[in-house]
């Protein structure tokens, strides 16, 4: 059996993932989930995540924005110690990391559905909207892990990709509103 492959993060109405935490990622609209009111149980999808993770997969550019942050936090403690992949062309060995545990590079799609005929258990892609939409594209993701905000941006990269394709259906397994008008959709990815 297949390890699953498990997109999850924040997304505007209107599709866009990119920049929800500040203006590193460099939208200029950069920080739109901090510009909503703080409800805790909003965001207890992600307490329930770190329980379910086994592994971490990034794009380059999201590894290079994240893994600074998230090595030192206590919030995310619980990532040190699982394997991490990154996709991408261009990285080198040497440029990952120190003290954030074992990282490996992985060049391709085909070496994510390499990776999720191994065995464990869930794989979770933060962030990295390209490599989801790539990942997409060759049917890899089986389960989108979705916060939506109260927001349109306008702009900005979005997680599903615009491009002529053959329609793919989700099944909603979860789903949940809360007072500050975040929506919580958690799909999987019918074959």
């Amino acid at each position: 059996m297949a390890r699953e492959l498990v997109y999850t993060g924040f997304m505007s109405l209107d599709g866009v993932v990119d920049s929800p935490g500040g203006t590193v990622e460099g939208h200029r609209s950069g920080g739109w989930v901090m510009d909503t009111e703080f409800v805790p149980e909003a965001f207890a999808l992600k307490g329930e995540e770190l329980a379910d993770t086994t592994a971490l997969l990034f794009g380059r550019r999201s590894y290079e924005a994240f893994a600074p942050i998230w090595r030192d936090s206590e919030d995310h403690a619980a990532y040190k110690d699982l394997p991490k992949y990154v996709v991408s062309t261009t990285l080198a060995a040497d440029a990952l990391l120190d003290g954030w545990g074992e990282t490996t590079i992985l060049r391709s799609a085909d070496d994510v559905a390499k990776l999720k005929q191994t065995d464990g258990g869930a794989i979770f892609v933060h962030g990295s909207a390209e490599l989801a939409r790539n990942l997409a594209a060759a049917d890899l993701i089986d389960r989108y892990n979705l916060l939506v905000f109260p927001v349109l941006l306008g702009a900005g990269k979005g997680l599903f990709d615009r491009s002529d394709r053959d329609k793919r259906s989700l099944r909603l397994r979860e789903s949940a509103t809360y007072s500050n008008g975040v929506a919580k959709l958690v799909y999987d990815v019918v074959d």
